[in-house]
Parts: structure tokens; C-alpha cells; sequence
């Protein structure tokens, strides 16, 4: 699988942004998103399994929508009342082989991501 994000950029907190991931040659039951800052270990953040039931991280839940569009093989991930906490390098994960659970925990182990995206949100 191909995995392309856009979207990031720098925002002030309270802002808002829009994730995309386009992918191509994919059809396993699992995706998300995951980020890793500066210093840190990487962070599953939000998944959605192939019925389209999302699940997320405490730290983010009422603030980001994890969504996807089957018909132009794109994830997004749309990011409210940003804080700067949330700085980071943001990433599309897939997974290679299914498990049977898409949960934000094991979105890290996932083997095909992209480039990522960077996140930057000022105080």
C-alpha cells in the first residue's frame, strides 16, 4: 500500500485542521493515524475498522473525527481545538495482515505509512 498525507501546517491553539491520507492498492480492515513529537515515542491517536466505527485516544477524544472515503481512497483526520500538546509529526498507518482489533494502541506496529505530515500548534 501507497500512503500519501497532506495537510498539516502551523496553527495557534484553539485552531482547527484537516488531515488527509490518499492510498492506494489497500483493502485491509484496519487504518488510523499516529504521531510522534520531538523526543517521544510514537502515538497511535485515532483508528476506524472497514465498518467505518472509529476509535480514539483519550487525550483527543471530542476534539479529533477520524473519517474515511472508500469511494477516493482517502483517511482523513479533522483536528478541533488544537493544544500545543497535540505539535507533532502525524502519520497514516495501515495494517499489513489483519489482527482482528483496530484500536489506537496498535497502530504504532502497523507496517505500511507514510511520510507524515507536521503538526505545529503555538501557544
Amino acid at each position: 500500500a501507497r500512503l500519501v498525507e497532506s495537510g498539516g501546517g502551523s496553527v495557534q491553539a484553539g485552531g482547527s485542521l484537516r488531515l488527509s491520507c490518499a492510498y492506494s492498492e489497500y483493502s485491509g480492515k484496519c487504518m488510523g493515524w499516529v504521531r510522534q513529537a520531538e523526543g517521544k515515542k510514537r502515538e497511535g491517536v485515532a483508528a476506524i475498522d472497514s465498518d467505518g466505527i472509529p476509535r480514539y485516544v483519550d487525550s483527543v477524544k471530542g476534539r479529533f473525527t477520524i473519517s474515511q472515503d472508500k469511494t477516493e481512497n482517502t483517511l482523513f483526520l479533522q483536528m478541533n481545538n488544537l493544544e500545543p500538546e497535540d505539535t507533532a509529526m502525524y502519520s497514516c498507518v495501515a495494517e499489513i495482515s489483519s489482527s482482528g482489533y483496530c484500536y489506537p494502541i496498535i497502530l504504532p506496529d502497523f507496517g505500511y505509512t507514510g511520510q507524515g505530515t507536521q503538526v505545529t500548534v503555538s501557544s
